[in-house]
């Protein structure tokens, strides 16, 4: 092994990816000591193979009508956080659903720009934990460092456990070429996009195509979360309703046979069928069932705890692992804490976790405070300081009920505080230094039943609380304990200035939860009028 002189470092981020990148750019910012690792020879390399049909489905939407620059990262998923208005992804494609190549160019001009302190072709093969850690690559490079960020990602391909699944080819090498299935019959194992993007790849060329899992489609324009079917990935449904031989099966799927003609028999079980089982023959036979966390390459003592099922390593509210401190989780894996519900998985959620990870380390390992600006303790100023922000914040749209504006009251109530982003979990632990009094500012969804189309409104603020789209929700906490909360009405354009509507339910909530009082009679108006 060569000596590990000069190769100590405070923080080791492991991975280039986006979240690689963007954690790096606020270390960086904040003069901390650092390096990122990487196996592949550039940043953002694992972009080059997914997706593998190579369209992205996160929204590039170049036109918003808006000039801020923050309100229209509301509307832009592909962007990383930076300070250079270049650095954008519109200037990279104009389409809506981009192709994944732009992205590759994106993530190298973004590490080049900012210099990032990147070492490539250094594949980790061995992590350990003594009173830090050790990282030896396959080289035999070592390196070391106090806190560890994994942002490795999910590239672990999961098979399910179902008899002869060898037998099936896998999302991540099966051919995506549609003349290599000309007149076959196709059973994709997954109701993921993953399998959605292939089945509707072969939607022109195939006999016969069937989508299976045991579990019934999740829609995202249904549940909110993007990793769900999108839109943009089910025109296949169409084929299936409208009678053009595919179809979607919720069963189980309980063995595959190769037969000796090189065809395979799939007995399978049906979950809305009164348990009716079948055979059914197909000529190939393709597993998108996701992907896990890899831990091959962690000693006993330094292997993260897994959750739900084995897909990640189980993190704490700051993202740290339960059972390895000082090691923490970056990027799509953070969605252990959020799983399903909003979009720490995705790049236009965790580039904020990045930002609060970051802000995280500041305080716990360098004695800063939590970035926070100064709010005049006056309803004016608190009604002002939180309708602005709703108004602006990129950060509460896109991690919606995950990420939260606090406003401190201040014992003194000479000058009260706000803190921008911070994990709801993370405040609710008590973390955040001299919060016993504060508000927290929240933007959420609405609970959907039935359509999603075909939703009954109730226009009134006092009915706020069942806007199902999204809308300002202001909790007051005391001493850790819920004393107040305010729904604001959903609003058609995501902006909350109406004077009536908006402006003086907030004013009236702040008068009567008695944490401010009006120098005189509060001016119902728009903020900053």
């Amino acid at each position: 092994m060569k000596s590990v002189d000069g190769n100590h470092f405070e923080y080791i981020i492991l991975g280039a990816g986006p979240a690689g990148l963007q954690l790096g750019y606020f270390l960086q910012k904040s003069g901390r000591d650092f390096c990122i690792l990487e196996a592949e020879d550039y940043a953002g390399a694992f972009m080059e193979t997914y997706p593998r049909h190579r369209m992205l489905i996160s929204s590039n939407k170049c036109y918003t009508g808006y000039d801020d620059p923050e309100i229209n990262l509301r509307f832009d998923w592909n962007s990383l956080i930076s300070d250079d208005p270049e650095l954008l992804f519109k200037n990279y494609s104009e389409e809506y659903f981009p192709d994944a190549s732009h992205m590759v160019r994106y993530l190298r001009d973004y590490a080049a720009r900012y210099e990032l302190p990147i070492r490539c072709k250094t594949r980790i093969k061995k992590i350990d934990r003594q009173e830090g850690f050790t990282l030896e690559s396959e080289s035999g490079e070592v390196f070391t460092c106090q806190q560890l960020v994994i942002a490795t990602g999910l590239f672990k391909p999961f098979l399910p456990e179902i008899k002869g699944i060898e037998h099936a080819e896998a999302y991540n090498d099966v051919s995506v070429d549609p003349a290599d299935f000309r007149n076959q019959k196709v059973l994709i194992l997954g109701k993921g996009n993953s399998g959605f993007e292939t089945a509707d790849n072969l939607i022109a060329t195939t006999a016969l195509i069937h989508v299976a899992s045991p579990s019934p489609l999740n829609f995202a324009w249904k549940t909110h979360f993007v990793g769900h079917v999108r839109a943009v990935n089910n025109n296949f449904l169409d084929t299936y309703q409208l009678k053009s031989q595919n179809a979607v099966l919720d069963c189980e799927v309980r063995e595959i046979n190769k037969l000796e003609d090189g065809t395979y028999s799939v007995a399978v079980s049906y979950n809305h069928a009164q348990a009716e089982t079948e055979e059914i023959h197909y000529d190939r036979v393709i597993c998108c069932t996701g992907f896990r966390f890899d831990d091959s390459i962690f000693a006993p003592n330094a292997r993260p705890e897994l959750a739900i099922k084995d897909k990640f390593p189980k993190q704490t509210a700051e993202w740290e692992c339960t059972n390895v401190p000082g090691m923490y989780i970056g990027g799509v894996l953070m969605q252990y804490r959020d799983y399903k519900k909003t979009t720490s998985g995705f790049i236009h959620g965790f580039r904020y976790n990045m930002q609060a990870m970051e802000r995280i380390f500041s305080c716990k390992y360098h004695q800063e405070a939590w970035p926070s600006s100064p709010v005049q303790p006056t309803l004016d100023g608190a009604v002002d300081a939180i309708v602005q922000r709703l108004n602006l914040s990129s950060a509460l749209w896109q991690q919606f009920g995950f990420l939260a504006d606090v406003l401190q009251v201040t014992p003194d109530g000479q000058e009260n505080r706000y803190y921008p982003e911070v994990p709801v979990d993370y405040l609710g632990e008590g973390r955040l230094d001299g919060c016993n009094d504060f508000y927290q500012i929240t933007l959420e969804f609405g609970k959907v039943t039935g359509d999603p189309f075909s939703i009954v409104r109730y226009p009134d603020p006092k009915f706020a609380d069942r806007s199902v789209f999204l809308h300002p929700v202001i909790r007051h906490y005391k001493e850790g304990e819920l004393v107040g909360e305010l729904h604001l009405l959903e609003d058609l354009f995501g902006e909350w200035k109406n004077p009536e509507a908006h402006i003086k339910p907030l004013a009236t909530f702040l008068e009567k939860q008695a944490s401010f009082v009006a120098v005189e009679p509060y001016l119902v108006r728009a903020p900053g009028a």
